[in-house]
Order: C-alpha cells, then sequence, then structure tokens
C-alpha cells in the first residue's frame, strides 16, 4: 500500500489552495511513473494527473486549469496543487504508482494508497 502524507488540513473555501502529498520512497521500482486519482461522493474514480520519469505530465482536462502535479525526486514525494478548488472538487484523492500505460492513461495503475479527504466548502 502507497502511503500518503497527510498534508494539514484538507478542508478549504470555495476558491482556496490545496497541495497533497504522498511519500513514495518505498516503491522505487515503481516510480517510472505516479499519479493521483480521485473519487467525488455517488460517483466513479477518475484520474487527475500523472508524471513519468522524464517529466512528462498528464493532467484531466476537467482540472488542466487548476491542478499541477510534480515529483521530488530527491524526497521521492509526489504532489498535487491545486488551485481555485470548487465544491466539486470534494472526494477522497489517492496517490498511486506504476502507471499501466504511462501518463496518457490517468486511471490505470498496479497499486494506490489509502486516500486522503478533501472537501470544498462554499
Amino acid at each position: 500500500q502507497v502511503t500518503q502524507v497527510e498534508s494539514g488540513e484538507n478542508s478549504v473555501q470555495v476558491g482556496g489552495s490545496l497541495r497533497l502529498s504522498c511519500e513514495l520512497s518505498k516503491y522505487i521500482r515503481d516510480l517510472y511513473c505516479v499519479g493521483w486519482l480521485r473519487q467525488a461522493p455517488g460517483k466513479e474514480r477518475e484520474g487527475v494527473a500523472a508524471i513519468d520519469v522524464e517529466g512528462s505530465t498528464n493532467v484531466a482536462k476537467s482540472v488542466k486549469d487548476r491542478f499541477s502535479i510534480s515529483f521530488d525526486t530527491d524526497k521521492k514525494i509526489l504532489y498535487l496543487q491545486m488551485n481555485n478548488l470548487k465544491p466539486e472538487d470534494t472526494g477522497t484523492y489517492t496517490c498511486a504508482v506504476n502507471c499501466a500505460y504511462g501518463v496518457h492513461v490517468l486511471d490505470r495503475y498496479g497499486f494506490w494508497g489509502q486516500g486522503t479527504e478533501v472537501t470544498v466548502s462554499s
């Protein structure tokens, strides 16, 4: 299981920002491609963003102008920066490793973490 580090308070108001973190040092062999998934209440899980070892990224169209993904190669920490958050961004965010098809497919991974809750209130 991937360990997700809570980035503090994950409840914000509309328009606020959050940065999620995921510590991946235990998964050295699977870090060639990593990413984030999310699941809103009552909805299917969806891919949010992915990044590969060469730095190529892919971010879902629905959040592309507000979210960004990055990876600290020294610390082996994956980040998801979320800006201008909206109520529809509320859900469980999960980091994942070992992309099945590279950054181009956002919702297929070898394994993933336990998820962290994000709440955006108006």
